[in-house]
């Protein structure tokens, strides 16, 4: 069964949601897309999950694609928080009896993290692709910017995102992948890694965090200080020699994602 619609978030903003449901789902896995991209670019690992039974719960970012809010836009980095702990509360309580898991990547990395950060113990496990945590790789410039929050700059993310050229390719004819970015939203992100890296031991929930070791998008580095900082006793970190941002659209794609899969089977 597959379910497309609106949900409130917290504040009242109506995110664009899908739901695929298996008829005898396990687990009920919540993915969080990254910066500029939606929740169709998440279909073939949907399909991966829904495959073992597991319902899969995805949504647009406020302000991205289908979703309503000014466009690529937050007012303060608990807004990324926030709206996932809305998503995941939501699945819950649809689900009262199976474990809830996040899968986050790039810019939804850093918001499940904050979100475990923020609200440890809500959910049984965290997967985390290219995760933007500690901003060791200035692709968006020195941060905080001393613009007017409601400035825009091009999104220029596209060539640095996978490895494969039909994966940027389609990247850049996307019409549902934004094409502006806003002052705001890259300095809330710079707030939340230094509201992150104030708060590493806050961080406790099991966790997985995959990244690829030629992402020039977020560095690598990232995964390492913050696997070495966050206080979970059940952690793995894993790092691909090989691969670029987009781990998940790789051309090795199938076994990044078996790896994920499994992880999360072992704690269902």
């Amino acid at each position: 069964m597959v379910v497309d619609g609106m949900m409130e978030s917290f504040d009242g903003t109506k995110l664009h949601f899908r739901k695929d449901i298996p008829e005898h789902p396990k687990a009920v896995v919540v993915i969080v897309h990254g910066l500029c991209e939606h929740l169709g670019r998440y279909e073939y690992l949907t399909g991966k999950l829904f495959g073992k039974n597991f319902s899969v719960y995805r949504f647009d970012h406020r302000g991205h694609a289908q979703s309503e809010g000014k466009r690529v836009f937050y007012q303060n980095f608990h807004e990324l928080a926030d709206d996932v702990n809305a998503v995941v509360q939501w699945a819950a309580d649809e689900n009262p009896n199976l474990p809830v898991f996040l899968i986050g990547h790039s810019m939804g990395g850093l918001a499940v993290t904050l979100f475990g950060t923020k609200y440890p113990g809500k959910v049984k496990g965290i997967v985390l692709s290219g995760a933007l945590t500690r901003y060791n790789l200035h692709v968006l410039g020195e941060l905080p910017l001393a613009l007017p929050a409601d400035t825009y700059v091009p999104n220029a993310l596209g060539d640095g995102v996978c490895g494969d050229p039909d994966v940027i390719e389609a990247y850049g004819k996307d019409p549902l992948v934004e094409k502006q970015i806003s002052i705001g939203l890259m300095n809330c992100c710079y707030y939340a890694v230094e509201w992150l890296k104030e708060n590493p031991r806050q961080f406790t929930d099991p966790v997985l965090i995959l990244h690829g070791c030629r992402d020039g998008l977020v560095s690598e580095k990232d995964s390492r200080d913050f696997f070495g900082e966050i206080a979970s006793e059940d952690k793995s970190l894993k790092i691909y020699a090989q691969l670029c941002h987009e781990i998940f659209n790789e051309k090795c794609r199938d076994e990044v994602m078996d790896e994920a899969i499994a992880w999360l089977e072992k704690r269902v």
